[in-house]
């Protein structure tokens, strides 16, 4: 299993938190995703490799910045 942290920018509440959740879920192999806007981050599990500019492009699609952390 891949897991991936990502520093997101931008999020203030649970709401924003669906909204990545919801972009990033949409990319095939993601296992779970853990998002967090208190924390800023985004913890993404798959069975494969997943490109990072699918999931900072999914990132942006919900409306907020993020880079690899």
């Amino acid at each position: 299993m891949n897991t991936t942290t990502y520093a997101v920018t931008g999020m203030t509440c649970g709401h924003c938190e669906g909204s990545v959740r919801a972009e990033v879920a949409k990319i095939d192999g993601v296992t779970a995703i853990d998002v967090s806007a208190a924390s800023g981050n985004l913890v993404v599990s798959s069975d494969v490799a997943l490109d990072d500019a699918a999931i900072l492009a999914a990132v942006d699609e919900a409306g907020y910045s993020a880079v690899r952390a």
